[in-house]
């Protein structure tokens, strides 16, 4: 970077804007939870006494106002105590983070394929514009974005686990049990990233500076994949900022289609039993893990565009 004061003065309001975001989030969470129910019918056993129920209650501050449970969770929260689970007693925490490493790995895969996967066929898409490749390709952008992914991922288990029995059905009992998810969830961002990088080679590729390159004599690859594909991926990498909140939510439905031990279930159990503080940590975790791969994006674009960092200053 060749100026790293303007480098810094662009990502350090992001960094701001992130924070701000997180607690927007958390805080609007903390409120929508509790409009969903007590949760003192998952605290009290059945055949708790009135007195034994306020009991409960006063231990786990819901009797208190709710300014000072949302002060008293801030708090808390800045300390990194994010309480016990209402349902399991062990710590929020704790119950969030056992089914994270799942998601974020499948999320992980997903996104690597789709980004893999996306930049390839559409790069090639774009040089031989015009073919039955592009054709192929094209209708492979089509396909992925209007492919609800719970049909894809059971046409998936139906041909490779049950009809060629070559991966397994759901689960997480071995590598290979990545595979099937990470295709299913990465489709619709392998879909968008595809249309994204077409579109933007074959605008790099009536540019200037390739006409003069290709004058000069530069070998057509070098010309694609040194210089175009760089100026080719900016807008690719704004989708894919935003693709991670979308997998995110999107494994969700990926998770019960294939058993996938992750977060997203254990979301969904949390939130039918009023279970507040699972809900309120595993929001905040995904709201740092979508905020922070869009600084990551920020910090890219202004490695891969100098211009951009220089406008901060």
């Amino acid at each position: 970077m060749s100026n790293p004061r303007s480098f810094w003065r662009l990502l350090l309001p992001r960094l701001l804007q992130a924070i701000v975001v997180i607690w927007v989030v958390v805080t609007i969470v903390f409120f929508v939870t509790r409009l969903t129910g007590d949760p003192i019918t998952f605290l009290a056993p059945v055949s708790a006494s009135q007195a034994d129920i306020e009991q409960i209650k006063d231990a786990n501050h819901l009797n208190d106002p709710l300014p000072s449970q949302y002060v008293r969770f801030l708090w808390d929260a800045a300390r990194l105590d994010l309480g016990n689970s209402f349902r399991t007693g062990q710590p929020a925490f704790q119950e969030v983070r056992s089914r994270l490493i799942p998601t974020a790995q499948l999320s992980a895969a997903a996104i690597t394929f789709s980004l893999v996967f996306g930049v390839s066929i559409g790069t090639l898409s774009a040089v031989m514009r015009g073919t039955p490749v592009d054709l192929l390709a094209r209708m492979i952008a089509l396909l992925g974005q209007a492919t609800p992914n719970f049909w894809l991922g059971i046409m998936l288990i139906l041909f490779f686990s049950v009809k060629l029995d070559l991966l397994p059905t759901g689960g997480n009992t071995s590598k290979t049990s990545l595979i099937l998810p990470a295709l299913t969830l990465g489709s619709a961002s392998s879909a968008s990233i595809i249309r994204l990088t077409r579109s933007g080679m074959l605008d790099v590729l009536r540019s200037d500076f390739v006409r003069t390159a290709r004058a000069k004599g530069v070998p057509e690859h070098l010309i694609i994949w040194r210089h175009t594909l760089r100026h080719a991926l900016l807008p690719v990498l704004t989708v894919l900022g935003i693709q991670v909140g979308f997998v995110l939510s999107g494994s969700i439905v990926v998770e019960t289609v294939f058993s996938w031990p992750g977060m997203g279930r254990l979301m969904i159990q949390s939130i039918n039993s009023s279970d507040y503080p699972v809900v309120q940590t595993g929001v905040m975790l995904t709201a740092i893990m979508i905020v922070t791969a869009n600084f990551i994006v920020d910090v890219c674009y202004a490695l891969l565009d100098p211009r951009i960092s220089s406008s901060a200053v």
